[in-house]
């Protein structure tokens, strides 16, 4: 007879994957490894999770309420689940955005946050200032992604330079063991790539891309405005919620291309979209060791520790602009 294991709590998890949809969410559940029962409701907490194993690692899956979203709507669950969840050490932000044209991404491509030498891999594109001559000038930078996660995309990458990604293997494979999701999931077979000649292959293997990301609380549907926007910073893609959960929680943007962010913009790849970028988020979590988990920071302390850091520096720059020089004193 096996022994009793002890039930799970709160403090047993240490990934978060943070969806806005319920395709998106539907994905997420089915890379997971293992389906863990559900923990009891704490009080006041409104959010419902799914809890599984992936390669390892305890996972809790989250998901924006229904029909709410944007910047400020990830930022408030990205705040509640790492209050609810004590233990965890970062975030993965898994779902569909909007792919850029001149960038060579296509409809089901996979891009990935990576910070630049003047961005954390993610820009709020409408958080700025109006400036002389109409202009609009960004400001402010956003965090970028934990070590333990960006040693993760560097051992990815230099895997994929030998061998392809997994990404379309365990895209059939989760449609082969869930024939029921191939409706809403599966490849859009008669949906047309307007960057390539008639309709996409079937065997085209998915593209995995590294760069910024640009995320904002509007839809873009605008070809002139996503170029201009895309041009000005080099970005790969367009969303609505990333911004709202790097200051808020230690993470990483994984997005899925189901549109072009310009007025063609239709649903018909958010399914397939929103399996691909899973897919990429399980291929990362199997080079991330359980120990490197482990030994990270809890996404609580980090940011505790980057709060402290900017009010030491924010003392230092107040002492040297109001405490004259060192002869005055």
């Amino acid at each position: 007879m096996s022994l009793p294991t002890s039930p799970l709590r709160h403090e047993d998890f240490t990934v978060a994957w943070i969806c806005a949809l319920p395709v998106e969410m539907a994905a997420a559940e089915a890379l997971l490894d293992e389906r863990l029962p559900d923990l009891p409701a704490q009080p006041h907490d409104n959010n419902t999770y799914t809890f599984g194993v992936c390669y390892g690692h305890r996972v809790v899956i989250a998901s924006l309420p229904s029909g709410v979203y944007g910047t400020n709507s990830a930022a408030v669950i990205a705040t509640e689940v790492r209050i609810r969840f004590p233990s965890l050490r970062f975030g993965l932000m898994v779902g569909v955005g909007g792919g850029v044209r001149d960038a060579g991404v296509q409809l089901g491509d996979v891009v990935v946050s990576k910070p630049t030498r003047e961005y954390g891999g993610v820009i709020q594109y409408d958080y700025g200032k109006a400036i002389d001559g109409g202009e609009w000038e960004h400001t402010g930078m956003l965090n970028k992604p934990p070590t333990v996660l960006l040693t993760a995309i560097s051992r990815l990458q230099a895997a994929h330079l030998q061998k392809p990604s997994q990404v379309s293997e365990l895209v059939s494979k989760v449609l082969a063991m869930n024939p029921s999701m191939a409706a809403t999931f599966g490849h859009p077979r008669s949906s047309e790539d307007a960057l390539s000649e008639g309709t996409t292959s079937l065997e085209q293997p998915c593209g995995i891309y590294y760069g910024l990301i640009a995320s904002g609380n509007k839809v873009v549907k605008d070809g002139k405005l996503r170029d201009k926007i895309a041009k000005k910073y080099g970005i790969l893609c367009f969303e609505m919620e990333a911004a709202g959960l790097m200051d808020n929680f230690p993470c990483l943007v994984i997005r899925g291309i189901c549109d072009y962010a310009d007025t063609h913009k239709k649903k018909d790849w958010q399914g397939y979209a929103s399996l691909t970028a899973a897919a990429y988020a399980k291929e990362l979590l199997a080079v991330i060791p359980r120990h490197s988990v482990l030994e990270t920071p809890t996404a609580t302390l980090s940011l505790d520790c980057k709060c402290t850091w900017y009010i030491v520096v924010g003392f230092i720059v107040w002492g040297l602009t109001n405490c004259g020089t060192r002869a005055d004193w």
